[in-house]
């Protein structure tokens, strides 16, 4: 089964908070994520991973009525967290899935203690078979 999991930064004024730390704590954050990725990656269970650009780079596109791209300008007052990260992981149990989302929570912070920012886990879906 695979699984999305999304790490999620509290909403702040545009930028990542993690653009202030030291550069030893950014450092071991960074450490901390790079490790996460190479057991996943020695346990076969890596699929995809990536690091997110600061929520003021974000763009909402919609088409206008004759199909073209609209796009507005971000962050998003509305939102109280936004996406900073994501993992797709195949793994044989949600329980696992959910492991990995509690290792990747434990993140170290600007002070090294665990960050225990939130992680959600979905299951990635697969499209029914075309001819249904």
């Amino acid at each position: 089964m695979r699984y999305m999991l999304m790490m999620h930064a509290p909403r702040g004024d545009g930028e990542y908070g993690i653009t202030r730390w030291s550069p030893d704590a950014l450092k071991a954050h960074i450490q901390f994520m790079h490790d996460l990725g190479k057991d996943l990656n020695a346990s076969g269970e890596w699929v995809d991973g990536q690091g997110l650009a600061a929520p003021g780079e974000a763009r909402i596109v919609r088409a206008d009525p004759k199909g073209l791209p609209v796009v507005t300008d971000g962050p998003f007052a509305e939102a109280k967290e936004f996406l900073a990260g994501y993992w797709i992981v195949e793994v044989d149990s949600t329980e696992r899935a959910y492991a990995i989302a509690g290792r990747a929570s434990t993140a170290p912070g600007p002070d090294g203690k665990p960050l225990n920012m939130k992680i959600e886990v979905r299951q990635v879906l697969s499209a029914p078979p075309t001819d249904a």
